[in-house]
């Protein structure tokens, strides 16, 4: 039966494949695929999983007290059965070998398949026992978890060997699991929940594949295997389509990869605009390959190195300074040359490490932790985690232009300490005879008290770069994950785009280097209103470089600029940019 699910159309163009579905589950679940000659052991693995299980739940039976309920021994039979169901692990076993899943990602998939069917049964008590069956796969998945002694495999996503394209269908997918996913097989996400800068939104853009989320229902009304087509442009999944919808959508599904090719073409032409403005294309990248990417994108620098995402995926193990040196002098190194700018680590929020190390804080504990302790205040409290980041850093700019980014930067007594500790660290580094040059400090620019105290903040620092996801998310109180109030995120308001202007314009007066490096840098819709109020460095993924370079070889900042004041006056600045900027865009496709 072909239906419809709607949502929040996040990345754009069409993706069509089978839906494979990661379910929700109170255990956190590794997601990765193994290698063809890992499948048996993997398999194996999951079975010393469930045997530890059997023989742990027998164990208990056996060694109940006599006066114990009838209940408890029947519930641990119950227990026993699902266990020894080969529904259950033969099921669970069918995913390792078919579509080469981890066993813990084979498990849950499985959980799944079986929970629909217990859904559908008529009797109630039969119905129910779907939670025994989701307590017994718990109970697994902690086995291979323990087995693992608490951590991950090292595993490098690999591709995948089947034959139909996979669409990712889940409650919410974390950071950590969006790391694995970056790079494997997935052609298009959907989610539950999220907005338009969730992380699984930016990750699908970053990657230039389609997504839809804050669908709500779609993990629990889409099935393992439905074919599934993804309109990112209209925020629509449509869920076992009827072969005429399939061909349009199949057709349309060129239409964007002969669009996607055409503008491959530009990544060799410096983006200059009619008017002879030079303006940086720079590259946001999550991990030192990466670089690669960058290069062959066409980008000019990396303008935000998250090196958060070095910190992810450890057990709660923070890297040490020489791994983290490592690390940032190859991303260094690939960009032979060009600016490489490293944002401290920013956990907190929806980037939450393992642990975090201050009082054994946990980010699940935290009533807002968009608030919390996090980016640069996680720094600061833990001052010793700090100075080794920025020693690793210093040290990688002895192997190219390295700048220093700051994030979530509110007080000028943060800034103060930032400035005492880079100071220690540089004579550290002399004493312990490490080679360093120097190296450029910049602040982002994503809290409105930042934006306002701007001209102060520039006193001390080199540089700024505004993440408009964060100061969109502050300014409007909004929590950009919440598809309960995505509708309310909103980067034309006219409070952001004057404190974007505002920061951009002070930023240029003091002779400071200012760019954008959040979700509006890589949005063509927003690349002429961006020019036209004075940028000339944006930062974005390798993947929307081709596009926003389009728009700025078309475009004459002096036409633009003349219409910027009405769209900074106007009650709704969208309509008016939409018809003002497009006549400037229209006389410069002319001269063009």
């Amino acid at each position: 039966m072909s239906f419809q699910v709607f949502g929040i159309a996040v990345s754009r163009g069409v993706a069509i494949g089978r839906a494979v579905l990661v379910a929700s589950s109170r255990v956190d679940v590794a997601h990765y695929f193994v290698a063809p000659d890992q499948i048996q052991a993997e398999i194996d693995r999951l079975l010393r999983a469930r045997d530890a299980v059997v023989q742990e739940l027998a164990t208990l039976r056996d060694e109940l007290p006599g006066d114990a309920p009838h209940e408890l021994a029947a519930l641990l039979d119950v227990h026993l059965m699902l266990l020894h169901d080969e529904a259950f692990t033969g099921g669970a076993s069918q995913w390792i070998v078919d579509r080469h899943y981890n066993a813990e990602w084979a498990l849950s998939a499985q959980l799944e398949v079986l929970a629909r069917q217990f859904d559908e049964m008529e009797d109630d008590y039969l119905r129910e026992r779907k939670a025994d069956l989701e307590q017994v796969v718990e109970r697994v998945l902690r086995a291979l978890t323990h087995a693992q002694g608490n951590g991950q495999p090292p595993v490098s996503p690999r591709d995948f060997g089947g034959e139909d394209p996979l669409l990712l269908v889940a409650a919410d997918i974390a950071p950590a699991d969006m790391i694995q996913f970056k790079r494997s097989v997935f052609r298009g996400f959907i989610t539950d929940i999220g907005g338009k800068t969730s992380h699984t939104a930016i990750v699908a853009r970053s990657m230039d594949i389609p997504a839809v989320v804050g669908t709500r229902e779609a993990s629990r009304l889409i099935m393992q295997d439905d074919w599934v087509i993804i309109d990112g442009d209209a925020g629509t999944v449509i869920v076992n389509p009827s072969p005429i919808v399939l061909e349009e959508y199949r057709f349309r599904q060129r239409q964007s990869e002969l669009e996607r090719a055409r503008l491959a073409r530009l990544r060799h032409t410096p983006a200059v605009t009619l008017d002879g403005e030079h303006i940086e294309l720079h590259a946001n990248i999550e991990m030192p390959a990466d670089g690669e990417a960058a290069v062959a994108a066409g980008a000019t620098g990396v303008g935000l190195f998250r090196s958060e995402f070095l910190f992810m995926n450890r057990d709660g193990e923070l890297p040490s300074e020489d791994e983290q040196f490592l690390a940032y002098k190859a991303a260094v190194e690939a960009m032979k040359g060009m600016p490489v700018t490293i944002r401290t680590v920013d956990v907190g929020a929806d980037k939450p490490l393992d642990r975090l190390t201050v009082n054994e804080l946990r980010h699940e504990h935290v009533l807002n932790p968009a608030m919390g302790l996090r980016a640069i205040r996680w720094s600061l409290a833990e001052p010793s985690m700090f100075r080794q980041q920025l020693r690793a850093i210093y040290r990688a700019s002895a192997f190219g232009k390295v700048r220093l980014l700051i994030p979530m930067v509110a007080h000028l007594s943060e800034v103060r300490q930032i400035l005492e500790m880079t100071r220690k660290v540089q004579q550290q580094l002399t004493d312990a005879g490490h080679a360093f040059t120097r190296v450029e400090l910049g602040v982002m620019i994503e809290i409105p008290a930042a934006a306002i105290m701007l001209p102060l903040l520039l006193r001390y620092v080199d540089f700024v770069s505004i993440g408009t996801n964060d100061l969109i998310q502050y300014t409007l109180a909004i929590d950009r994950a919440d598809e309960a109030v995505a509708h309310l995120y909103d980067p034309w308001h006219p409070a952001i785009l004057q404190l974007i202007h505002q920061s951009i314009l002070q930023s240029r007066l003091a002779g400071k280097g200012v760019s954008v490096c959040g979700e509006m840098a890589g949005d063509p819709d927003f690349t002429e209103l961006l020019l036209a109020m004075g940028l000339r460095n944006f930062s974005m993924h390798p993947s929307q470089i081709p596009a926003v370079k389009q728009r700025v070889l078309r475009a004459d900042t002096q036409r633009l600029a003349a219409v910027l004041p009405r769209v900074l006056e106007a009650d709704d600045p969208q309509t008016v940019a939409d018809r003002e900027l497009a006549i400037a865009r229209g006389g410069a496709a002319i001269v063009h």
